[in-house]
């Protein structure tokens, strides 16, 4: 098949807008009631499509009709052509003002408790003007789908102890072990390692020992030779455990970076136990070979500032008392 001749003069965005819209739609009427045009002129479209590719698209029927496998090839190169177009339009409008458009990401809530907040803050003193959406997508439970449909340009959350798919690209900020934490007002505050077994532990963490962070906590029990508590509330929610240990009823195995944000907000106390455990890592997860508009990187490049703000806790302690 030549493309100059046979494809790339017959087929041009606006025929791809149109088979877009038929599939959606199911139907060629009410594609072309959608599209303001007349249904003759969306049946010719297809019709001349379908000669300039030497296949059929759609399979036609009294309902309506419906993709074949050739179409559904083409459709998946036209959401791409479009999704490129966008964000090819998106860098025009950011070039052109760099501070009035909008810019997705995906989060995951343990990470919306801990980390996001930071970035947030200083993204929006860096740059007012730009929207910043926040879409919930938990990473530890292989949620890439909004980043794969380009919902969002980008992923920021704890990462599965799985290898993640050949399509995606990832980068760790930073890796960090649990603490455990009771609420400031708690009686148990200075109980020591050795007085696990007989605290109140209602923990609340995920019991599949497949997935993040159920597996971890079920670790540092195991590391201590201990059998783990039977958790009386099930969350995968950072926001809900670090309320409930921040009422004083609870003790809580948390990731240091939680534990450290909600503690003024949830009234957290960091117990001073040694938790020989393993660590849990926060990245920022892309698409391999797709083009990152320049919001996507000014917000990478702020998360990478902000990393430092997870920085060990022990070490600003020692460097206070010797002022």
């Amino acid at each position: 098949m030549d493309w100059a001749d046979r494809i790339g003069r017959r087929i041009r965005l606006r025929d791809l807008h149109i088979v877009l819209a038929v599939a959606e739609w199911g139907s060629m009427s009410k594609a072309a009631e959608h599209l303001a045009i007349s249904h003759p002129v969306v049946s010719k479209t297809i019709s001349d499509l379908e000669h300039a590719v030497g296949v059929r698209l759609f399979d036609r029927n009294s309902q309506g009709v419906e993709l074949t496998t050739y179409g559904r090839a083409l459709l998946k190169c036209g959401v791409t052509v479009f999704d490129e177009m966008r964000q090819g339009l998106k860098q025009i409008e950011y070039l052109s003002d760099p501070n009035s458009v909008d810019l997705a990401i995906g989060c995951s809530d343990i990470t919306m408790a801990s980390l996001l907040p930071a970035i947030a803050e200083r993204f929006s003193i860096q740059h007012p003007r730009i929207r910043l959406h926040v879409i919930h997508a938990d990473t530890a439970m292989l949620q890439f789908h909004a980043l794969r449909e380009r919902n969002v340009e980008l992923l920021i959350g704890r990462m599965p102890r799985v290898s993640v798919d050949d399509d995606l690209v990832v980068e760790t900020l930073f890796e960090e072990p649990f603490v455990a934490a009771c609420g400031i007002r708690s009686r148990w505050h200075a109980v020591g390692i050795s007085y696990w077994p007989t605290l109140p532990m209602r923990l609340g963490f995920y019991r599949r020992t497949t997935v993040c962070p159920g597996s971890l906590i079920l670790e540092i029990f195991h590391a201590h030779e201990m059998q783990a508590p039977r958790p009386s509330i099930v969350t995968l929610s950072g926001h809900l455990t670090a309320t409930l240990i921040g009422t004083g009823q609870f003790v809580g195995l948390l990731p240091r970076s939680v534990a450290q944000f909600s503690a003024s907000r949830a009234g957290l106390r960091i117990l001073t136990m040694d938790l020989p455990a393993p660590r849990v890592s926060t990245a920022i997860i892309t698409v391999k070979n797709r083009t990152l508009s320049p919001l996507a990187d000014l917000f990478i490049n702020c998360a990478r500032e902000t990393k430092t703000a997870i920085a060990a806790p022990t070490k600003r302690r020692k460097s206070s008392r010797n002022m």
